[in-house]
């Protein structure tokens, strides 16, 4: 006999009619099958690798009009090198202004690069270059490389503490003065503590001492505090104080304190 199929005529013997049946049977549960082993959508997305590279950039204004015109502002950059292995290169940058009622009160440039090879859970080494331009410091420029061996005195993934020191050389170049180089000796530490998933207070301490006379130095302590505004910004507020005990002339004085407000964005 012939039986339909859909648009298509088949001849199946009287005695097969029971055996296509009950193969249609099985195709079809064997489709069914398939489809309820397809995974359910939407589908979870793919781990991401971690960025190499990481970083801010910063932005303060503050203004007054009235009986004093005032303005200041403050520009900051941070990025972080860490492929999550030994090497770890970390650049800065910091440059304060400041005026009133048409003369500068404050101007400020510091950028640092900084090379960290970790030699195991603790231990480091590391290598600097910072460059520092403050004009009411009476420093042209001051450019310090040095090198030197750090230790992780705690590192977990909510509070990180760290202190290094080493030795290196100094050109520093005064206003109406030849410039200065010398030996020197360096140290310092960094200090992070995490309030929360999105707030963090951070310090830092770096002392710069001139080898042939200890009485001659230059200290810069930080500390800040940081609350996130949406995923990508936060509000960040640090206190900076710059401390040299030997400033080129009398008229300088020996410490300068700053308060910077900033909006940062992260990247």
């Amino acid at each position: 006999m012939s039986k339909r199929v859909g648009p298509f005529a088949v001849a199946v013997p009287r005695r097969g009619a029971a055996t296509v049946v009950v193969l249609a049977a099985a195709v079809l549960f064997a489709g069914r099958s398939a489809d309820a082993q397809q995974p359910a959508c939407p589908c979870p997305p793919a781990p991401t690798t971690p960025p190499v590279w990481t970083g801010s950039a910063g932005f303060g204004l503050s203004m007054n009009r009235g009986n004093t015109d005032t303005t200041n502002i403050n520009l900051s950059f941070e990025a972080t090198r860490d492929p999550k292995q030994k090497d770890i290169w970390k650049l800065q940058a910091l440059y304060m202004r400041g005026d009133s009622n048409g003369e500068a009160t404050a101007d400020r440039f510091f950028a640092q690069a900084r090379y960290q090879r970790n030699l195991n859970t603790h231990l480091f080494v590391l290598g600097e270059l910072p460059y520092l331009r403050d004009r009411f410091k009476s420093i042209d420029y001051l450019i310090a490389p040095s090198g030197g061996i750090g230790y992780k005195v705690v590192a977990t993934d909510r509070t990180t503490l760290s202190a290094d020191g080493g030795l290196g050389v100094k050109w520093e170049k005064n206003p109406g003065f030849d410039v200065e180089t010398s030996a020197v000796v360096t140290s310092g530490d960094d200090f992070e503590f995490k309030l929360s998933p999105t707030s963090s207070i951070t310090q830092s301490f770096k002392a710069l001492w001139d080898a042939d006379d200890w009485g001659d130095a230059l200290y810069t302590f930080s500390a800040g505090v940081a609350a996130a505004l949406t995923t990508r910004s936060q509000l960040k507020i640090t206190l900076l104080d710059a401390y040299a005990t030997q400033p080129p002339t009398a008229d300088v004085k020996k410490n300068d304190v700053a308060v910077l407000a900033a909006v940062v964005y992260k990247f």
